[in-house]
């Protein structure tokens, strides 16, 4: 059962990578990648996707040619 949270955890993780073009979409890989590592990790699922979507956000406004 680890592997599978870790291989969870890691998909998400990857998915930050991929920014998307508008905010919106950037909020949503976030969200995504966020409520997928909260799973992977038992957190709360709600926590995790507002954390994903700010922390993305955030990244890709940063650092716009890395997206």
């Amino acid at each position: 059962m680890q592997i599978v949270k870790f291989l969870t955890l890691g998909a998400a993780l990857a998915g930050l990578s991929a920014c998307g073009d508008t905010l919106g979409e950037q909020a949503l890989i976030g969200a995504g990648a966020g409520a997928a590592t909260a799973v992977a990790v038992d957190g709360d699922l709600a926590t995790g996707a507002v954390v994903g979507a700010a922390g993305n956000i955030a990244y890709c406004q940063r650092y716009p040619s890395r997206c």
